[in-house]
């Protein structure tokens, strides 16, 4: 069986409230439609043809890839004729079609692999729901079979009181559901050519409508505000949480934790309250993690402790260091075994060597630090001159004293030491002390100004 996949991602989304797409609206770091496409992607199909339109290129922009087709809906005449623009790419008629929707992020792939299993020429998915209001409504006649749907906006009291609801999501031949929109007419009060409809047309031909029926609301809750989008976000970070508490990571209150990506643990990890993780994190045997923290796209090795407060975006952390509290290391950084940088200091594109430590108050920016080095408080690597960025050199064994400033390039060879308060041009020898510090001058009885 050839199946192509269409996902239904052209509204505008209005009760959104905002000028980004529905679909780019972001849930645990990755936008609604992302998760339609990933759902589509683990049914194997040929192709997944995207329906979009409000927001045109920026949609395609941000998700584009070679297996899908993108098909822009110019006027919104419905759910059909989304689904008919869409069909006009599939030239096979007894090719399978799956019709998903972009704002629907939690539907997964074994549900419907299910419906497609049970369906014959058409199959619907539905759910048994305890509150269906703004649903459509399955119809069933007197042997429960299925004959229509009905909108909820189209539904009288009597069909409003049902509880199976239609999720939107479909499946058939291609060619007969193009027969079905062919004859839908727009006699609703929207004057669109609805999808749903195709049921009513196929059951008035004969044709029996299959479906499952899926348990989970959870799965086919659709994104229309940002209420909605806060209890999904919400709903995903609690899975998340207790996927990780049941693989033994110790999560101080599950609550307050998020996961914008990928998050990797070993075993005996701690995690306090308050912390995000983005992008690919991976988390080795006995991290502990404070409150406060946020990780983008890092590594940090067995034993590291990483302080409150701490920001790491990109770095790879080795084992047995100390981060924090309020360090913030920043993108292609890398800190060796028992390394220890401390409050208030930024690691910047830079190497720092095995037991070095850089406590307090300090800068280190494009730079290589060697093992075994101390960097006293208010350091600065003067990387920047306004045109270029230099390289900073400190060797092994250094000694840099407080409040020293490196101009870059310049180099700090091995066991030397920096008297505090230098600003230092010229590189520093093997072994040697480096003090430079501007004669004090004094002036006795000096009034400051005041105002007349």
């Amino acid at each position: 069986m050839t199946l192509h996949v269409i996902i239904l991602a052209a509204g505008q989304g209005t009760r959104m409230k905002s000028s980004l797409p529905k679909v780019l609206h972001k849930l645990a770091g990755k936008p609604l439609l992302a998760y339609a496409i990933e759902t589509a992607r683990q049914l194997s199909p040929s192709c997944i043809h995207i329906v979009y339109g409000h927001g045109g290129d920026i949609v395609k922009s941000m998700l584009d890839a070679d297996d899908l087709d993108w098909v822009y809906q110019e006027n919104q005449h419905g759910t059909g004729h989304a689904v008919q623009l869409a069909l006009e790419n599939i030239t096979n008629n007894k090719d399978r079609v799956c019709v998903l929707y972009g704002d629907v992020p939690l539907l997964s792939s074994t549900t419907v692999t299910r419906l497609m299993h049970v369906s014959g020429r058409l199959g619907v998915l539905t759910a048994k729901v305890s509150n269906p209001a703004g649903y459509g409504r399955i119809i069933r006649d007197a042997n429960g079979h299925i004959v229509s749907i009905i909108e909820e906006r189209d539904a009288d009291d009597q069909q409003k009181s049902i509880d199976e609801i239609n999720t939107g999501v479909m499946t058939g031949d291609a060619g007969y559901i193009r027969q079905l929109l062919a004859q839908v007419g727009r006699n609703n009060d929207q004057g669109e050519i609805y999808l749903t409809d195709i049921v009513q047309v196929a059951t008035s031909d004969g044709t029996a409508v299959e479906h499952h029926c899926t348990q989970d609301e959870n799965e086919i809750s659709g994104i229309n505000n940002k209420l909605q989008l806060a209890s999904m976000e919400r709903l995903i970070q609690e899975r998340k949480a207790r996927e990780l508490m049941e693989a033994g990571v110790t999560l101080r209150d599950p609550t307050r934790f998020d996961i914008r990506g990928s998050l990797t643990c070993g075993i005996d990890v701690e995690i306090d309250i308050n912390c995000i993780f983005e992008g690919q994190v991976e988390l080795g045997n006995g991290v502990k993690v404070g409150p406060n923290v946020y990780m983008k796209d890092c590594t940090i090795g067995k034993g590291t402790e990483i302080r409150a407060n701490t920001i790491i975006e990109g770095g790879e952390i080795g084992e047995k260091a100390v981060i924090g509290p309020y360090a913030r290391i920043r993108p292609e950084t890398k800190l060796s075994d028992s390394v220890h940088i401390g409050n208030f200091v930024e690691i910047k594109k830079s190497t720092i060597g095995e037991a070095s430590k850089v406590n307090h108050l300090s800068y280190i920016g494009d730079s290589n630090v060697g093992r075994r080095v101390n960097v006293g408080a208010g350091t600065i690597t003067c990387n920047y001159d306004g045109a270029y960025k230099h390289e900073t050199v400190i060797e092994d064994d250094v000694f840099i004293g407080s409040g020293t400033e490196l101009v870059a390039p310049i180099k700090v060879e091995q066991g030397s030491t920096t008297g505090a308060g230098s600003t230092l041009s010229k590189d520093v020898e093997k072994e040697s002390l480096v003090v430079e510090r501007s004669k004090v001058r004094v002036v006795k009885a000096w009034r400051r100004p005041s105002k007349s």
